[in-house]
């Protein structure tokens, strides 16, 4: 199921209100009809690295499917007024759109791959009307999900053979963040989530035992543990720092050795406050101490991969991460970044034009043409080696051959999906195998040599003669 579908059938008014004005102009001018292509991506990688884990194709590709505007959105813009309160939008504008039916060709690097900015994630080709409105859905969708994934992944890498569970739900912008946010940290490579619906939508294991408030509901903490081990004997990993960490610990291996006189077996205890390094190290001791070297040990309190990686080195003997508010709203880049814009668009006598945005800042500047990524790999140890950017309409690049691919593959073809649905499982395993294909030193998560992303040299080219004819005065 997709999540976008707990709100409304229709999803034509999920837009800024621009996109609709800039659609009105295009429809009176007689525009609306003419063939232009537009480019999602992200300007730079998030969280100072250089590479992205490509999220929320699906979710896309769903919205699109059932993408217009019913008779409810219609009369919802007929309200809207001007400045001089006549209708903002004119009856024949808002009769096409309510005839109007998806008609564009969408192409898109699958879902988990790894992507390196600027290379596109999503290019649109079709009526100029339709791809401009599809601006703000779209960043919506695969901004946040490739944010949330990118930084689950760098969790995942940092904490390495040890389990990562998603336990951000409660601190999540909402309830489509929270979905959306525990969808794409399982895309990332987490192990799990907390959250119940996400675990039902999508697929995803779930994982939880108890909370402070359990303990707190009993007279003593010895009571809580043996209350709940008799109560879940199969769910038993026992929060220890109600009161005293230390002597949490202690009871919880009293708890244990109770469980397996019955049978079962204590999964662990969890650490949720205090120096995680040295009591993580004294409930090791203990737990070993006391017979139960299985045990394993959770820690959660704000975690992410700088102090997942910081814990490690110190050598904190912790097995399993529970991340919560700083991998669902990726705490310290809480956006990608990522933008829409134009690269192309066919003239009076259909001939393609391309197109560049201009800026002070280099980075801004857009790629003109109808994008493709080439991927090259090393074919003896299957590393990617690097990506370049080509124009299909321009220069377009002979095909790839032994491993080498191209990125965006066909999802729609004139407005009907060619692209079947991926299973989550199928590309969280591609997000964790790129994530192995990435040369070491850029997979990095402090510095390192940033992955090669390369304009191909006409593209370069063509790009460097359009901003120098724009920066004097030409149009293009």
């Amino acid at each position: 199921m997709n999540p976008l579908d707990l709100y409304r059938p229709s999803l034509g008014l999920l837009t800024d209100l621009y996109q609709l004005t800039m659609a009105a102009g295009y429809w009176a001018l007689g525009l609306h009809d003419r063939q232009a292509v537009f480019h999602l991506y992200a300007r730079k990688a998030p969280f100072g690295g250089s590479w992205a884990v490509a999220g929320g194709l699906e979710p896309a590709l769903g919205m699109l499917e059932g993408w217009g505007f019913d008779t409810d959105d219609v009369d919802y813009l007929a309200e809207l007024t001007g400045n001089d309160g006549e209708p903002l939008f004119a009856s024949g504008f808002l009769r096409y759109l309510s005839d109007l039916r998806f008609s564009c060709d969408v192409d898109a690097v699958p879902e988990g791959s790894l992507v390196a900015p600027p290379a596109p994630l999503l290019r649109v080709r079709g009526p100029l009307l339709q791809a401009q409105i599809l601006e703000t859905p779209l960043l919506t969708v695969l901004n946040f999900q490739t944010l949330i994934a990118t930084k689950a992944a760098r969790v995942v890498l940092a904490a390495g053979d040890d389990h990562v569970l998603e336990f951000g739900l409660r601190r999540a912008q909402g309830i489509d963040g929270g979905l959306s946010a525990s969808r794409a940290a399982y895309l990332g490579g987490a192990t799990a989530t907390s959250n119940v619906l996400a675990g039902r939508l999508f697929g995803i294991p779930v994982k939880g035992t108890h909370a402070h408030s359990w303990i707190m509901v009993f007279e003593d903490e010895p009571e809580a543990f043996a209350s709940y081990a008799s109560a879940m004997p199969n769910n038993c990993v026992f929060l220890v720092d109600t009161y005293s960490t230390v002597e949490g610990v202690h009871r919880a291996v009293a708890a244990g050795k109770a469980l397996r006189a019955q049978g079962h077996e204590m999964v662990g205890i969890r650490l949720d406050s205090g120096d995680l390094c040295a009591l993580s190290k004294e409930a090791r001791r203990i737990l070993d101490a006391g017979g139960f070297p299985d045990a394993a040990v959770v820690a959660s309190n704000d975690l992410d991969e700088h102090r997942i990686v910081a814990l490690k080195a110190a050598g904190a003997p912790i097995g399993v991460w529970g991340v919560g508010t700083r991998l669902v709203t990726a705490h310290d880049q809480p956006s990608l970044g990522g933008v829409y814009k134009l690269g192309a668009i066919q003239d009076e006598a259909g001939t393609w034009q391309p197109r560049v945005k201009l800026s002070e800042n280099i980075a801004k500047v857009s790629i003109p043409g109808c994008l493709q990524v080439r991927r090259r790999v090393d074919p003896d140890t299957g590393l990617f080696l690097g990506d370049t950017i080509w124009d299909e309409h321009s220069h377009p690049l002979a095909p790839a051959t032994g491993e080498d691919h191209d990125l965006l593959v066909p999802c729609f073809r004139s407005g009907r999906r060619v692209l079947d649905a991926v299973p989550l499982a199928v590309s969280r395993a591609r997000a964790r195998a790129g994530v192995a294909r990435m040369p070491e030193s850029a997979r990095s998560l402090s510095g390192g040599t940033p992955y090669p992303v390369v304009l191909e040299p006409q593209l370069d080219a063509l790009r460097a003669r359009m901003v120098t004819a724009a920066r004097s005065g030409g149009a293009r």
